[in-house]
């Protein structure tokens, strides 16, 4: 195995730590939310003039929970990264 090789995997690894958590806290987060809140009242109170489907909604409301948390996973990561890698010459 090559340096590329493993700087691929690393970023594969990265990425899955990113995506992976985030994608199983949208989920959890969605379900939580839409037992509260029926997706057409949230629909008619938002965007009356669209026809979005309940099934929609719920579709709608899991991306945008994956991508707040992806970006709060995202957050993390760069925090983690050791200051000698920005110090580099």
């Amino acid at each position: 195995m090559d340096a590329g090789d493993n700087t691929a995997r690393s970023r594969v690894v990265v990425l899955g730590a990113i995506l992976w958590p985030s994608f199983f806290a949208a989920g959890v987060a969605t379900v939580v939310f839409f037992i509260f809140v029926d997706p057409l009242v949230l629909r008619d109170i938002t965007f009356p003039h669209m026809e979005i489907s309940r099934l929609g909604g719920y579709t709608i409301a899991f991306f945008m929970f994956w991508a707040a948390t992806a970006s709060s996973s995202l957050f993390t990561r760069i925090l983690l990264i050791p200051p000698s890698q920005f110090n580099r010459r």
